[in-house]
């Protein structure tokens, strides 16, 4: 996200330009062999995604011929919060309605659920209290205007550094754990 806390459009012009966004494309000039490894990191492993529709459509017209970046991504759950699309040709596309829905993914258990982009759906997941952790990618730009990763009255909780570092290009990675309720206090 960007230091006024956009995530609309990071990876390219034409990612999402509703409410006529001019910046897609602001992460770019960002990544370098850092940038890269974080996210190698992060793609690997197990998971399943949970994705809502824009950014599952986004990905499902991309990701499945582009695979040598991201091996798993055909292979993986790809949970997709839609009130419009119930079926896809993508493998292993699973589709969800509500927040219900969600919480009884979550109840099962099985592999971590990471969320990518999906700025309206994160903000359901907040205001809900089904996030645990939080990946943030920080760079070093303000765009004023743009889907904004806080910006639907997220529940008040309280969240732990858990691993963090800084590109050279100024990106900072800081991954945080969910760690309670808010405490208070006074100086």
């Amino acid at each position: 996200m960007s230091l006024d806390g956009v995530m609309q459009a990071p990876g390219g012009p034409t990612e999402d330009e509703s409410g006529d966004f001019k910046y897609g494309g602001w992460a770019v000039p960002y990544f370098d062999e850092v940038t890269g490894r974080v996210m190698t990191k992060q793609m690997a492993g197990e998971y399943d995604l949970l994705l809502g529709r824009k950014t599952f459509e986004i990905f499902a017209s991309y990701w499945p011929e582009h695979t040598n970046d991201w091996p798993q991504i055909n292979e993986i759950t790809k949970y997709v919060v839609s009130n419009t699309v119930t079926h896809h040709k993508w493998n292993n596309s699973v589709f969800l309605q509500s927040v219900d829905d969600i919480k009884e993914i979550k109840k099962k258990g099985g592999p971590s659920l990471q969320v990518h982009g999906s700025a309206h759906l994160i903000q359901t997941l907040l205001k809900n209290d089904l996030v645990d952790e939080l990946w943030l990618k920080i760079f070093p730009v303000t765009l004023g205007t743009g889907k904004r990763l806080f910006d639907g009255g997220s529940i008040p909780a309280s969240f732990e550094l858990v691993e963090s570092s800084i590109s050279p290009s100024g990106v900072i990675f800081a991954n945080y754990k969910r760690a309670g309720e808010v405490k208070t206090g006074s100086f």
